[in-house]
């Protein structure tokens, strides 16, 4: 059991409108450079398909980019409107999952939450913005909760496909524990100037110290904003000595997509292997570059001939008859076998496995409350606003959080993890109890109007 393939988490999709920006342009243009010259026989639907798959940016504006880049040979910045971001925009995910607690706290106690419920219970908490309705319904719809219709109010449940996601996850580290293997966990995080807008600052600043390692009283000149990934790894004994490198970064967006690329995290992930336990489970998000495809697999814009040879590649036999809507069901009664991830197959050539977190749910990694200790350490300790500065205190932060504070960090979300559990459970018995009682009452009504 603990061995099986749990089900791929696909590149969340560019949304339909949104500008495509610089530091997006450059990831496809990089990717576009490294695919041609590893493949250069590769055809263009192909590449394109790829780089949609990887990116998440819609087939259009990906050959726009190509376009612009083979005919000038550099990329330009989209026109931006100087407009006002909604406040749905501006919270980030450590703020979306404050309000996904709030939703999770009402089915501990028993109590089914409701739009209403939740909107006054944040209103009553100055640790979170205040969010009007409409953009807290918004907000949960994003968080993946959905509105069943229960009596005379909707209650907020979470899709069946991230509950099923979540249950296999805590299957298994479950299993892998008692089995007795070092679990560790990786993460990435940024530190630098401050990563929300000014407007809500104020209501929020308290509820996430860590938001800004600004300095309180900086001294040096260079009035210049910095900000830095950093990317770490660690277990009950602590964060694994070596295992840190941070990259700069041009930008305070928490999409990290351009900065590490599948490329370098794999060139970082292969040096950190020989530093973790023989037969060790690595659990990490579902990052675009911790989830790059060992190859790919056909989807219907595929031309029927290249699935048909991908098909017989692997050995599964094709009636010359078949119209591509039999071939690509043959590719969905096939594809578990050869749908991988590149880290999941060379952490496996280390005897190593990768456990992916599911979706939305990073209270699961104990490295999360160390980055908190990290950024605290940092805030507290810098005069300047000086990057080199930031990164020496970085690594004296890193030092600074004991193989203690991480036995507490993993005891603390063992302790989630069983919260999930019994959630879950509630959710269930609810459910199954307002079926019950509405089932009772139809069949009732139809008795007495039989008589």
């Amino acid at each position: 059991m603990c061995d099986q393939v749990l089900p791929a988490t696909p590149v969340q999709k560019n949304k339909r409108g949104k500008v495509i920006r610089s530091k997006q342009k450059r990831l496809v243009i990089n990717l576009y450079k490294t695919k041609k010259a590893n493949k250069p026989n590769i055809l263009y639907k192909q590449l394109i398909q790829e780089l949609m798959t990887e990116t998440g940016i819609g087939r259009n504006s990906i050959e726009k980019i190509i376009s612009e880049y083979n005919g000038n040979k550099t990329i330009s910045s989209p026109i931006m409107k100087k407009n006002r971001p909604k406040i749905i925009e501006v919270i980030d995910d450590f703020y979306k999952n404050a309000i996904r607690q709030k939703v999770h706290s009402f089915w501990q106690n028993r109590d089914p939450p409701t739009l209403d419920k939740i909107v006054n219970s944040v209103s009553k908490d100055d640790r979170l913005p205040t969010l009007k309705r409409t953009t807290m319904y918004n907000l949960l719809k994003d968080l993946n909760f959905i509105y069943t219709k229960r009596k005379q109010n909707s209650v907020l449940s979470e899709r069946e496909d991230l509950i099923v996601c979540r249950r296999n996850y805590l299957r298994s580290i479950k299993a892998y524990r008692e089995e007795g293997r070092t679990l560790y966990y990786l993460g990435e995080t940024l530190v630098g100037d401050k990563l929300v807008d000014d407007s809500i600052k104020s209501n929020i600043n308290a509820f996430r110290k860590e938001l800004t390692t600004d300095a309180s009283n900086p001294t040096g000149t260079d009035k210049s904003k910095y900000f830095i990934i950093i990317v770490h790894i660690g277990s009950r004994e602590g964060f694994v000595n070596g295992g840190l490198t941070y990259f700069n970064c041009k930008t305070s967006s928490n999409d990290y997509d351009s900065e590490i690329n599948g490329e370098n995290f794999l060139k970082w992930f292969n040096n950190i292997l020989p530093l973790l336990n023989d037969n060790a489970v690595i659990i990490m998000d579902n990052a675009p570059y911790h989830s790059v495809k060992a190859e790919q697999i056909p989807v219907s814009s595929w031309k029927k001939a290249n699935i048909m040879k991908w098909l017989q590649e692997k050995n599964v036999h094709v009636d010359t008859s078949y119209v591509k809507a039999e071939l690509l069901d043959l590719v969905q009664k096939h594809k578990l076998a050869f749908d991988k991830y590149v880290v999941d197959e060379v952490a496996k050539a280390h005897n190593k496995i990768v456990l992916r977190l599911p979706p939305y749910h990073f209270e699961l990694n104990p490295i999360e409350q160390a980055w908190s200790m990290v950024k605290e350490y940092v805030k507290d300790k810098n005069t300047t606003i000086k990057s080199s500065d930031v990164k020496q205190l970085l690594i004296e932060g890193v030092e600074s959080v004991t193989a203690e504070n991480w036995r507490n960090f993993e005891d603390h979300i063992i302790k989630e993890e069983t919260k999930f559990w019994e959630i879950d459970n509630i959710v269930d018995d609810f459910i199954d109890d307002e079926y019950t009682c509405t089932f009772n009452v139809r069949t009732s009504s139809d008795s007495d109007d039989s008589m």
